[in-house]
């Protein structure tokens, strides 16, 4: 969850959204063609962030921050379509909800699990909502 106080008072680089970044792991699971057959875990990666997903994320980060900072109603003015990577979005099902956390967008995901197979890149199916 987003808490305005503790992004306010936090730079990205002592910020709840980097902890939990940096103890981020990815498992990778093979599924069936339908729900009725079973999935396995084929692999567990560390989760990395290159330098430049750092500095996206950062930027992300402190636009939130400054929104926040910034306005006398900073909180109401944050938006899902705020930052490139990492957005803003009402936890819950919305339609009226107040609270608000961080969510990883889908392009962020792709780029984050997109992998080279023979110098080709291979980028996974990944659904949005």
């Amino acid at each position: 969850m987003i808490d305005p106080i503790n992004i306010i008072q936090k730079e990205f680089e002592n910020s709840h959204l980097l902890a939990k970044l940096k103890k981020a792991v990815i498992v990778v699971r093979t599924v069936g063609e339908n729900v009725d057959e079973p999935s396995y875990i084929h692999s567990v990666l560390e989760f990395d962030l290159d330098e430049e997903m750092y500095e996206i994320i950062k930027n992300d980060y402190n636009l939130v921050r400054n929104t926040l900072l910034n306005h006398q109603n900073g909180f109401e003015l944050l938006t899902g379509k705020m930052g490139k990577y990492i957005q803003p979005r009402t936890k819950g099902s919305g339609h009226g909800s107040t609270s608000r956390a961080f969510y990883a967008r889908t392009s962020f995901l792709k780029k984050l699990l997109s992998v080279e197979v023979n110098g080709k890149q291979i980028i996974p199916n990944i659904r949005s909502n």
